[in-house]
């Protein structure tokens, strides 16, 4: 692995289809539910249809708006990974990390074989979960990790007790 930075940005695509969307539904409804008096068109506000559109829209963009704000990453330098935001940073060293686990996710039905990274630190319970699809540049994340956890060990596999059946 190169001692560059690579950055990889936290997508935004589906804030803006959603926020869009939702958007688009609002004029669309106002406009079909809109009646024009005197050569002038007024909008029905008493819609509670249009109430609840309208909470969407602004859920949607306020949404948007934080995430934006937030400008989440995932940085591959060096000897550490670094998830940063605009607030904060938490850095990874490579010699802290005990395994890593690239392949699907169980439960969720997105293309690809390489779906999400779990990486396990030493000393610490819980795992982190790296989903690579919600990054731009995915196919490049996936190899960034595939050549990190050709370094590492891979995971213990369980082993099962088998039992006895007694004829």
């Amino acid at each position: 692995m190169a001692d560059e930075e690579r950055v990889y940005k936290y997508k935004l695509d589906f804030y803006y289809q959603s926020a869009i969307i939702y958007l688009v539904t609002l004029i669309v409804y106002g406009a079909i539910r809109g009646s024009f008096v005197e050569s002038r068109f007024e909008y029905v506000l008493d819609d509670p249809v249009m109430y609840v559109i309208v909470f969407f829209v602004v859920v949607s963009f306020s949404a948007l708006v934080l995430n934006r704000l937030r400008d989440r990453r995932l940085i591959f330098g060096g000897n550490a990974i670094i998830f940063k935001n605009r607030y904060r940073e938490h850095r990874i060293q490579k010699d802290r990390i005990e395994w890593i686990h690239i392949g699907r996710e169980p439960g969720v039905r997105t293309g690809g074989v390489f779906q999400v990274a779990v990486v396990k630190l030493k000393g610490r319970r819980r795992l982190f979960r790296i989903r690579m699809g919600r990054y731009e540049r995915s196919k490049e994340l996936a190899v960034d990790l595939q050549n990190l956890a050709s370094h590492i060990p891979g995971r213990r596999q369980r082993r099962w007790r088998q039992r006895r059946i007694m004829d």
